[in-house]
């Protein structure tokens, strides 16, 4: 039964996990706990993985891409997770910015835009969440007004864009009809970073993914073409919605890299610290600890991994599979980087050790994408219509 490849990866994605992990470990874990440390743009690890094409790597071949699939993208996320959390963000934010563009743009806007993001010549960012309009999207006050010659003119601002400013384009929602039906009265436009009228706001000052700036976006009559709405007017929260279906599996595939990292370094630290005469990994109290993070971790992954599945086929129950990947592994992330922390003892708590960095960095994987307490809504009503 050797041949048995039920719920076993294959061997091109075996292969590929191989191929970023060695691309992590040599070129962007050397320089993670300085990214933290200065709360600066990981630019080692933009340019290793666009010189490997592991920066985007979703985007068909016919737009300049490699054509990863889904479980290959949250790979790819995952290593890069697995050494710098902000790091992983590159491939991770640059399939939330574009995809809207994949499910419902014009294929002439995705031949504008999706091949310099494939090449390495731009980042995509998106733009949906506002400050009084978080978890609560539908309630966005930003408004594109159309003009007579077919443009619209932005006004409003955006919040908690993660890679704005280090981004050229940008997926933003805006509403286009203030009178229509709530939710449907909201369009969706690509926005370029040279866009008049269009201005970033300082950087968050945040617990972590320190290197991935995260801004404010402000309009002030920022004039766009009509040609750049992405999919049909009114259409834009549809569009966003699918595409937080897709990528919260990615959010989940990074929380899995977080823990891994984390249950690494926690393991590798219990088999080498002594007390009372012997190495801490012989303790059964630390013994039953790593064996629930490696359970933990498995099960999360194995969840992302069936969600990835999902993702890249379409299936309709993607908007639970794809909330519940993203809500365990995350949950599972935080649990096991606070263990690892526990585990390493006062080093822990240190910054000579990456356990406490991996701990902050957990933490915004049950928040962005829509919180935890959002995703347990999702999969309610899932499951409630059956």
């Amino acid at each position: 039964m050797s041949d048995f490849d039920l719920f076993r990866i294959n061997e091109d994605h075996e292969a590929l996990r191989e191929a970023v992990r060695e691309v992590a470990e040599a070129q962007i874990a050397p320089h993670a706990a300085a990214v933290d440390e200065e709360a600066r743009f990981p630019v080692e690890a933009l340019k290793a993985l666009t010189a490997t094409d592991f920066h985007a790597p979703h985007i068909a071949e016919e737009y300049d891409g490699v054509g990863a699939d889904a479980l290959a993208t949250c790979i790819v996320i995952e290593e890069v997770a697995r050494v710098c959390a902000s790091s992983s963000l590159i491939p991770a934010v640059n399939k939330l910015g574009t995809m809207p563009l994949i499910l419902a743009a014009s294929d002439e806007i995705k031949q504008k835009y999706l091949p310099p993001v494939a090449r390495g010549e731009a980042m995509f960012s998106y733009g949906l969440s506002e400050a009084g309009a978080g978890s609560d999207t539908a309630g966005m006050t930003c408004k594109a007004v159309e003009q007579p010659d077919g443009s619209f003119v932005l006004n409003g601002q955006k919040s908690w864009i993660t890679n704005a400013g280090e981004s050229e384009y940008y997926t933003v929602m805006a509403v286009t009809d203030p009178e229509g039906e709530r939710g449907r009265n909201v369009s969706a436009f690509v926005v370029e970073k040279s866009d008049e009228g269009f201005t970033f706001g300082a950087l968050e000052k945040k617990l972590g993914i320190k290197g991935s700036p995260t801004r404010e976006l402000h309009f002030d009559n920022c004039r766009i073409p009509g040609d750049r709405m992405v999919g049909g007017r009114g259409e834009g929260l549809k569009i966003a919605l699918r595409t937080l279906d897709h990528t919260r599996v990615t959010i989940g595939a990074q929380a899995v890299g977080i823990a891994q990292g984390a249950l690494d370094a926690a393991l590798a630290y219990v088999k080498e610290r002594q007390q009372f005469g012997k190495k801490i990994a012989e303790f059964q109290g630390v013994q039953f600890m790593l064996a629930d993070m490696g359970m933990k971790l498995e099960a999360a992954r194995q969840m992302v991994y069936v969600a990835a599945a999902k993702s890249e086929r379409g299936d309709a129950d993607l908007p639970f599979f794809g909330a519940a990947a993203k809500c365990f592994a995350s949950d599972v992330a935080m649990e096991v980087t606070t263990d690892a922390v526990q585990l390493f003892g006062g080093y822990g708590y240190t910054k000579d050790f990456p356990v406490e960095r991996m701990m902050r960095d957990a933490k915004i994987t049950q928040i962005y994408e829509g919180t935890n307490q959002v995703q347990r809504i999702v999969m309610a009503r899932q499951l409630l219509r059956g």
